[in-house]
């Protein structure tokens, strides 16, 4: 799932040991990460590249 911190939140990533960038991440579904949303500490979101298909180049 992607996940990005709300504006002025430092969100730690334990699973990285670090803070979860301004731009957010994928991360691991999980309950850590759903109490960060409930907490309003971060929002779920969907990247922009998500959703389209990857175009395949086929040689002929």
């Amino acid at each position: 799932m992607f996940v990005k911190p709300k504006n002025g939140r430092s969100v730690p990533d334990p699973a990285r040991g670090d803070l979860l960038p301004e731009e957010g991440r994928n991360v691991e579904e999980s309950q850590y990460w759903y109490r960060r949303e409930i907490d309003g500490d971060i929002e779920i979101v969907q990247p922009e590249n998500v959703g389209e298909p990857e175009k395949k180049v086929t040689a002929k």
